[in-house]
């Protein structure tokens, strides 16, 4: 099996929601314009130093990469909140996450709020419960998902439908003064 191909020619992502408290992880498998869900969780950390939790957060990821070794990971952005006081923690949370992706030689994309809004329900505006509720249908997902596990799975779609695109658009050619090479 490949670094960026699971057995049956897929590409598998995960998707990562960071929250220093819960920790949504959600991964796919996208052949062509198929996409499969594999699994989703939370990673619950338990109240302690913030140091201790983010070891928490890395320590989880790694589990989560070493048993379904995805080949991809996309993270979401942080949101600048009013309390600078919760950006810099969750910033330090997506930290943890990215690292952990990083650790194991993972290609990591970033994504925005809006832009995983945009890929998954058509609206960068659109409410949370809008976005868990296209989730579900995308996945074909009878289940009820927790919220952060379903944020980050919306995570997951939103890269592989950046992929599908950029797939489309064939091989990059380079751009010099406005003309193309």
């Amino acid at each position: 099996m490949s670094a960026t191909a699971c057995a049956s020619g897929a590409t598998r992502i995960l998707g990562i929601d960071p929250g220093s408290r819960i920790t949504g992880y959600g991964i796919v498998d996208v052949r062509g314009r198929q996409t499969v869900h594999v699994t989703s969780g939370c990673i619950h950390v338990a109240d302690g130093a913030l140091p201790e939790r983010l070891h928490n957060i890395f320590d989880g990821l790694l589990g989560v990469i070493d048993s379904y070794r995805p080949a991809e990971m996309a993270v979401e952005m942080v949101f600048m909140s009013r309390n600078a006081d919760s950006a810099l923690k969750l910033g330090q949370a997506r930290g943890a996450a990215i690292v952990a992706g990083a650790t194991r030689g993972l290609a990591v994309f970033e994504f925005s709020p809006r832009q995983i809004k945009q890929a998954v329900v058509g609206r960068g505006g659109a409410a949370k419960e809008q976005v868990q509720h296209m989730v579900r249908v995308l996945l074909s997902l009878r289940v009820q998902l927790a919220v952060d596990a379903a944020d980050a799975l919306a995570v997951a779609l939103c890269h592989a439908h950046m992929r599908q695109g950029l797939a489309a658009m064939g091989p990059a050619r380079a751009v010099r003064r406005g003309r193309l090479q």
